[in-house]
């Protein structure tokens, strides 16, 4: 693990590890050290994941750290085996099993948080028919997207009320866009939204708020590893997620803490993320309904060819994170 990681987890190991032990009791360990291969998506609300190298150590498991931009990346990664556990995006199951795939499998939700329209100083955004006329960057494909689509199409609002800017790349992308005057408005992500509202360029159109549809929610993500670990390196898995919802505890608990955390995860200024904390809440409100509902509409948006409510059920598992509580 690098230096970074090493360096938040050793700050905080005996905080976090009495947060751990407040989760419930380590799991046995394995009985041969074992080699966890997780993916680190950059996003603050996964931030829980640099302090679970030290805490799996007691269960004879080894972190093998790899870095993602993007879910999608990191979807891609679980599919081919390549990595064991992963933050995705919560249309990642559906997105894979609609390729053809049951080969990843959630295991819980990680935060939620309400979501506004990120929208430039200057531009009138104060009802849903403000969006007329409109350029609105988006990520085609992104979990924000979901949440934004899902939302318009149960208001009634259609689609081509505003001009669609399609913006390809990361976050820092879509706030270059919105600071040089390209777009009006973005549905964005955190640390993004709160950087661009920190530093003046923007403001959240809190009556534009799109993370109460019924269809998708307010969950930003959640955990998944492969159907081939969860059978050969359970063990492993399972204390994976009790290191993780151990540290999650202590920083849903701990603002300040939550904020540091995701300073060092991201490498974001503590003025950003002491602001996108105040946002984010950290813990599980995926469920077994919402993916049915979540697979249903992808579906009816034409993002993915088939429905795939149906089986969803076989890509989901939250029978270890149960466990571990």
């Amino acid at each position: 693990m690098n230096t970074l990681y090493r360096t938040a987890a050793a700050a905080v190991l005996s905080a976090c590890t009495a947060a751990v032990m407040a989760v419930g009791p380590q799991p046995p360990a394995a009985p041969q050290k074992q080699v966890l291969t997780v993916g680190y998506v950059k996003v603050g609300h996964l931030s829980p994941m640099i302090f679970v190298s030290e805490p799996l150590k007691a269960c004879n498991v080894e972190v093998k750290p790899v870095e993602f931009v993007r879910y999608a990346d990191a979807r891609t990664a679980l599919l081919s085996g390549s990595i064991d556990v992963s933050g995705i995006g919560p249309a990642d199951l559906a997105i894979a099993l609609a390729q053809g795939s049951d080969k990843i499998v959630g295991l819980a939700g990680v935060a939620s948080s309400p979501k506004y329209l990120v929208t430039r100083k200057g531009v009138k955004m104060d009802d849903w028919k403000d969006l007329a006329g409109k350029k609105v960057g988006i990520a085609p494909g992104s979990a924000v997207w979901f949440q934004w689509a899902a939302t318009l199409a149960e208001k009634g609002v259609p689609y081509n009320t505003f001009t669609a800017v399609n913006i390809q790349g990361g976050g820092t992308a879509f706030v270059q866009a919105l600071q040089r005057g390209d777009v009006d408005a973005v549905a964005l992500w955190e640390p993004f939204e709160s950087q661009l509202v920190a530093d003046g360029t923007a403001f959240f159109a809190k009556n534009l708020e799109y993370s109460q549809s019924k269809a998708v929610g307010a969950e930003l993500g959640l955990l998944a590893t492969t159907r081939e670990a969860l059978t050969r390196k359970r063990e492993a898995v399972k204390c994976f997620m009790w290191a993780y919802r151990g540290a999650e505890e202590r920083l849903a608990k701990n603002p300040e803490a939550f904020a540091e955390a995701y300073s060092k995860y991201t490498g974001l200024p503590l003025s950003v993320t002491r602001e996108s904390v105040k946002l984010i809440k950290l813990g599980d409100v995926l469920d077994l309904d919402q993916l049915r509902r979540q697979a249903k509409t992808f579906h009816e948006l034409g993002v993915i060819p088939k429905d795939v409510s149906g089986q969803i059920d076989k890509a989901w598992d939250p029978s270890l994170a149960n466990e571990v509580k």
